[in-house]
């Protein structure tokens, strides 16, 4: 028996050294495989990546177009040998970024957007770009229709204290919730601004006092960043527009110091910034009495807190163009409220006028014929060049 197991042993020797050998054969032809599958994935893996970066930086040169020529910054004209117009961005998400901006008859605009990718010796190591290509149009779009009624929301609105009255909804210009018309686009609205204004140098103070200005008025006036406009002089003084007041940061006007009046005169208060949740993009305070017929119009929320000394004679349109409009004034409102979010009214009495009797005609779409371009995307083409 002894004899006969020692046999059985002796050829089992070598037994482990051949299994072993059959499974690194069996792991060495399946990892060449899985690494080479490996190596493909992770070059796929940058290819895309890059890809996806150069089309949202393509997408940023198109946008950065469209401001200018919604801005009408640096864009050709269309006149004679002023069709065309080419600029880079150096960087954006790692990429250079080559614009060209063509003037097409009947004010039209080809925009040419190409981001290039120079690797430079990466595991993808290839010079590749996107391209996009889009075609913008002038529209004349009118958006007097939210001008119609007393308060114009596309939300609800809301009537606060005993105080106030406001004609009943139904009735001729009464107010309207969840209006469902035309309504601009802060874009729309920034661009048709813009355009009495860029021409101007920039007003370069976060401040602007009442008494420095009460014999010329103000504007047309444009300011990069906040304003505070108040008045450090004697109480009761004027500050007139002569032209559009375009903000693009949080505004104040009469919310410390002394009193003055602010006379619209026909004209508009624009503020670009977007500023919402209560934190108010504008917001006129007690000190400042409204005069005249204008416009008073931001992109955020509203708290509009003035005294008013208007006439029906007088239209004054107060709008948030993407939040909520706050009016608690001191006397009668003759005009249009107007709110994205939501519009509401306590004190005094708000009644509608025509705004198509306002002398010299209101600066918004659908009352100056010539300024009305606003610009809509026509055709959008993406290519891998």
């Amino acid at each position: 028996m002894k004899t006969i197991m020692k046999k059985l042993v002796r050829d089992e020797k070598g037994a482990a050294l051949i299994l072993a050998l059959i499974l690194l054969l069996i792991g060495g032809l399946i990892s060449a495989a899985l690494l080479g599958h490996m190596g493909s994935g992770i070059l796929a893996g940058e290819v895309h990546e890059r890809r996806t970066a150069e089309l949202y930086a393509a997408d940023a040169g198109v946008e950065d177009a469209i401001w200018k020529i919604q801005h009408q910054v640096d864009v050709p004209s269309g006149g004679c040998n002023d069709t065309s117009r080419s600029y880079n961005i150096s960087d954006v998400n790692g990429k250079s970024v080559h614009i060209t901006i063509d003037y097409q008859d009947g004010g039209t605009y080809r925009i040419t957007s190409i981001a290039v990718t120079d690797d430079g010796g990466g595991t993808a190591a290839i010079v590749s770009g996107t391209q996009i290509e889009a075609y913008i149009t002038a529209v004349h779009e009118d958006y007097t229709g939210i001008l119609n009624q007393v308060i114009t929301s596309k939300s609800e609105y809301i009537l606060l204290g005993p105080t106030t009255t406001v004609p009943q909804e139904g009735e001729e210009h009464g107010p309207v919730a969840n209006y469902t018309g035309i309504w601009p686009t802060a874009d729309d609205l920034s661009g048709w601004y813009w355009q009495d204004v860029k021409d101007e140098d920039p007003y370069d103070s976060g401040t602007l006092d009442v008494q420095d200005y009460t014999a010329a008025g103000i504007g047309p006036l444009s300011r990069n960043g906040t304003l505070n406009i108040l008045n450090t002089g004697d109480a009761g003084l004027t500050l007139s527009l002569n032209g559009t007041v375009y903000i693009t940061g949080d505004t104040l006007i009469g919310t410390q110091q002394q009193a003055f009046n602010l006379n619209l005169n026909g004209n508009t208060i624009f503020v670009e910034s977007a500023t919402m949740d209560g934190q108010y993009a504008l917001k006129i305070g007690t000190k400042c009495t409204i005069t005249g017929s204008g416009c008073i119009i931001a992109v955020g929320d509203i708290n509009f807190l003035p005294n008013l000394n208007c006439s029906p004679d007088d239209y004054v349109l107060v709008m948030s163009i993407e939040g909520k409009t706050w009016m608690h004034p001191n006397g009668d409102f003759y005009g249009t409220l107007a709110g994205s979010a939501e519009v509401e009214i306590q004190n005094g009495d708000a009644t509608w006028t025509d705004p198509s009797t306002v002398e010299g005609g209101l600066n918004f779409p659908g009352f100056v014929e010539p300024k009305q371009l606003v610009y809509s995307i026509a055709s959008w083409e993406i290519s891998q060049l």
